[in-house]
């Protein structure tokens, strides 16, 4: 396949003539092709015998360099560019975030109706508008857009903010729930993640997982910590089921279901919630937090699972039977039973 480009470059000789002296300049796309191939040009040209010489050198350095970039042989046609400035004059400039060299990927801003920024990725395909880009944005849900050869980014963009306005509330329940208690996981949520684990007191949290589609129903629901603290409230989430109400908020229907009240940061430090892991003496193990408490009242040590499962895996009287481990607490003695670490990928 023979490729076929024209760049413009500029060659400044030195009055002896001499290409060990000479200065080149070329355009920004010439510039961006051989930003990886600078030494070899450099070497050309102090080697060259003469400039014709090192003109056909050069060319032959670009041919490498084309062939070696597939991107490169499908540069968009320039009635692209015209249709896309014409795009984005439609949409506003000041809707976008960012857009690359090749004029191929943008970062579009949207904001939803509780105020919230949000991205979407756009890469455009050398075609466009006959070929539907590929989008991509930080959402719990996949983003799926309808586009046909007649569409444009501003629509593109009007359809984005349906999707938002369709998730609103479900951030809504997140946000309400960032703001008024202690979350421990994640660390730093994204607008993708669902699930919140809430400290309730030293060593016993919930973990919830909100839907994105329904976010007032109740979500699915993990008590962690100590068994002797935790079946109580289990005993009452199971009891009170019954009693949550949609139309109020997920964060007053947890309260009322485990007859609880959340500590936040107008009672409590982060600090009461943050016990270190009795293995490993730390907190945080890449996303984890200590979530594996000794059951004996008297000992209540908080591990990573990870820690602790490699711990009693590593002792000859702890007993693995299909994908828990039996043991003693490295604390107290007393019987631990651990799941085996899952693999995150």
């Amino acid at each position: 396949m023979k490729i076929e480009r024209d760049f413009r470059i500029r060659i400044v000789l030195p009055s002896d003539l001499q290409l060990k002296q000479a200065k080149l300049f070329c355009c920004w796309q010439l510039k961006h092709l051989l930003r990886e191939y600078e030494h070899i040009v450099k070497q050309r040209l102090q080697q060259s015998a003469d400039l014709f010489s090192f003109i056909l050198e050069l060319k032959t350095v670009l041919e490498v360099c084309l062939k070696s970039r597939p991107e490169c042989r499908s540069m968009p046609p320039p009635q692209y560019y015209t249709q896309l400035i014409s795009e984005m004059e439609t949409l506003g400039w000041d809707k976008m975030l960012s857009i690359d060299t090749n004029f191929q990927t943008l970062k579009l801003k949207a904001e939803d109706s509780g105020g919230r920024q949000h991205v979407l990725n756009i890469k455009l395909k050398s075609k466009h508008p006959i070929e539907a880009p590929e989008c991509s944005a930080d959402l719990p849900i996949p983003l799926n857009i309808n586009w046909t050869p007649q569409s444009t980014l501003d629509q593109l963009h009007s359809q984005f903010l349906l999707v938002l306005e369709s998730l609103a509330e479900f951030w809504d329940v997140l946000d309400e729930i960032d703001r008024k208690t202690w979350v421990l996981e994640p660390e730093k949520p994204s607008r993708s993640d669902t699930m919140r684990q809430i400290a309730i007191r030293d060593n016993v949290s919930i973990r919830v997982d909100v839907d994105p589609r329904h976010p007032k129903m109740l979500p699915e629901c993990c008590l962690l910590g100590a068994e002797h603290v935790v079946t109580p409230l289990r005993n009452k989430l199971n009891a009170n089921m019954h009693i949550w109400n949609p139309d109020t908020s997920v964060l007053h229907n947890l309260r009322d279901v485990l007859e609880i009240e959340f500590p936040s940061s107008a009672t409590h430090e982060k600090s009461s919630f943050s016990a270190e892991c009795g293995i490993c003496y730390s907190y945080r193990l890449e996303t984890s937090v200590p979530d594996q408490v000794c059951n004996d009242p008297r000992c209540g040590q908080p591990f990573h699972q990870a820690c602790l499962y490699e711990w009693l895996r590593a002792l000859p009287s702890s007993r693995q039977s299909f994908n828990l481990m039996f043991g003693e607490c490295p604390y107290c003695s007393k019987p631990i039973t651990v799941k085996m670490a899952t693999q995150k990928s």
